[in-house]
């Protein structure tokens, strides 16, 4: 059963965020309504760093850490929209409870950018690590949406890539499958807090752009899923994508990789990025950290 502070911002993304036009209002006007929306409850105790190149993105380092583990995030937004700035609620919580560093990328954006414009930027993002010293084995991936999309994209194009894995990978409600073959996509058009099914579709046109919808690059669902890292993902049973994940987590295990699946009820869509707005995305974020401590070679962390 969902908190009542659950309930509370599930009410209010559907009174608002769900009854903006997104689809009618252009890429531009989408950016500049949901980028900049203040973050309440920020916590404290982070080292922010933000940089433009090599590689743009923010290192978000818990200030009394020693961990020597870095986790690489890929916000998410539909691929449209969203930035590393907007996500500290999440990533912030998620660096100090894993008492590790944190990168969160700046990647390009479609329609501007299409596929794989995001995924060379990942790739890069991840060989700029390990071009700095960090070793795969003290590296995690993260993202929500399409940024757990992203990560599953990524993985796929290092492994074929003959690059080495990084320890683990957390997808909070992965938006896997532009195509929108899952039945909770229309199924929980009704129930999903945040988004009309219009503007999923849109997004998915500006990301595929010149390619195919199925084409694994956009819907790693489609893809090969053998050689992965261990996998936590998370899903919401009342959101639209519902079934990128669950479809995801079925195709992982039959190709050997080892996969952790936690549904919650009727919580929004990749609700860890409320942080401590909501118990729920804060238990999640704690299970999350337990996650990256378990394969990671550090012991450098704090309960």
């Amino acid at each position: 059963m969902p908190s009542i502070r659950s309930k509370l911002i599930t009410w209010y993304l559907q009174s608002t965020m769900k009854q903006l036009p997104l689809a009618e209002m252009g890429p531009a006007k989408v950016r500049a309504v949901l980028d900049k929306k203040p973050l309440l409850g920020l916590p404290k105790g982070i080292d922010l760093t933000v940089i433009n190149e090599p590689i743009k993105g923010e290192w978000q380092r818990p200030a009394d850490s020693s961990s020597n583990h870095t986790i690489l995030y890929f916000h998410g937004g539909g691929y449209v929209f969203g930035r590393p700035h907007t996500h500290r609620l999440l990533t912030y919580q998620l660096a100090l409870a894993a008492q590790a560093n944190l990168f969160s990328l700046d990647y390009r954006l479609a329609p501007e950018h299409p596929c794989p414009a995001a995924i060379d930027d990942a790739v890069a993002a991840y060989q700029w690590l390990r071009a700095r010293g960090h070793d795969p084995k003290n590296i995690s991936f993260a993202g929500d949406s399409a940024g757990g999309g992203l990560v599953m994209s990524a993985l796929q194009t290092l492994r074929d890539n003959g690059d080495p894995m990084p320890s683990s990978a957390i997808l909070y409600s992965p938006y896997t499958d532009l195509a929108l073959e899952g039945a909770s996509h229309k199924g929980n058009a009704e129930t999903d807090a945040m988004f009309k099914l219009s503007s999923i579709e849109l997004g998915a046109k500006y990301y595929a752009g010149e390619l195919g919808a199925r084409d694994p690059r956009c819907s790693p669902l489609y893809g090969n899923m053998s050689g992965l890292p261990p996998l936590l993902i998370y899903a919401s049973s009342s959101e639209m994508l519902l079934d990128d994940s669950a479809r995801l987590v079925r195709r992982a295990e039959q190709e050997g990789v080892d996969v952790s699946f936690v549904v919650h009820e009727g919580l929004p869509h990749a609700w860890p990025i409320f942080g401590s707005l909501i118990p729920e995305a804060m238990t999640s974020i704690k299970e999350s950290a337990v996650f990256v401590r378990k394969y990671a070679p550090f012991n450098s962390v704090k309960d």
